[in-house]
């Protein structure tokens, strides 16, 4: 069943007005970074952040989870974890405008840091095998188990520990949160977690932020451009 905006965890990010963002903060810089924190940002049900590495798709989603409330190394509202500090400081200048009677349980999944996260599940006796599967499977366990939390779920490139078919089955799981009330949030690299059609779809690059179809996405066109012709790309590497 799909959210009324009204009942959205999180409706619309905008910058804190009690704390707003050097512009001289390396994340500030960013384009797309700068295009929220001047302009605010809508965020629906399902909303898609695509672009090239260093466009600022994971610190986008990065600031969204800690300001929202979650560890910006991964895990639920009540992991308590930290390794080494890797993200920016975007999370506390970002003001989110929440909707009413709206599920206030959240998750993020972050792929570069999961490993950490799956150690600290082990260290305080979480179900879960992590110790005895590959990363994959932990990524996809990790998920299923955790099915029933309603609020905000938050994947960034989700895909980096996923086969194809762990991808589908994660774009299954997306689907299931939709209908049952949750609002997800993801960016990637994938033409297939970004395939869901009622997603709102933002393409992230020197330009900030647009949003874009699925089918005019510049990652789609070139996937299918590379799957039905891989020799012109694979000649330009030939000696």
């Amino acid at each position: 069943m799909s959210q009324p905006f009204s009942a959205l965890p999180v409706r619309r990010i905008t910058e804190h007005s009690l704390l707003p963002m050097p512009r001289t903060d390396w994340a500030a810089e960013i384009p797309a970074v700068r295009q929220v924190l001047d302009e605010g940002l809508e965020l629906s049900q399902l909303t898609i952040f695509v672009g090239e590495n260093g466009a600022g798709k994971s610190t986008l989603v990065e600031g969204l989870a800690a300001a929202y409330g979650l560890n910006a190394e991964g895990g639920t509202i009540d992991a308590m974890h930290q390794t080494q500090a890797t993200e920016s400081s975007l999370g506390a200048h970002l003001q989110l405008e929440r909707g009413a009677g709206a599920g206030r349980g959240g998750v993020f999944l972050r792929a570069e840091t999961m490993h950490g996260h799956f150690a600290y599940l082990n260290e305080i006796k979480s179900r879960g095998r992590h110790n005895f599967q590959s990363h994959g499977e932990s990524f996809i366990e990790f998920f299923t188990n955790r099915s029933l939390i309603n609020g905000l779920w938050v994947f960034d490139e989700a895909e980096s520990a996923l086969s194809f078919n762990g991808c589908l089955m994660l774009l299954s799981h997306i689907s299931d949160l939709l209908h049952a009330g949750s609002q997800v949030v993801l960016s990637t690299h994938s033409p297939i977690l970004a395939s869901l059609p009622q997603a709102r779809i933002y393409e992230v690059g020197p330009w900030g932020l647009r949003n874009a179809d699925y089918d005019d996405l510049e990652m789609v066109r070139n996937w299918r451009l590379f799957l039905q012709a891989p020799g012109r790309f694979l000649r330009h590497f030939e000696n």
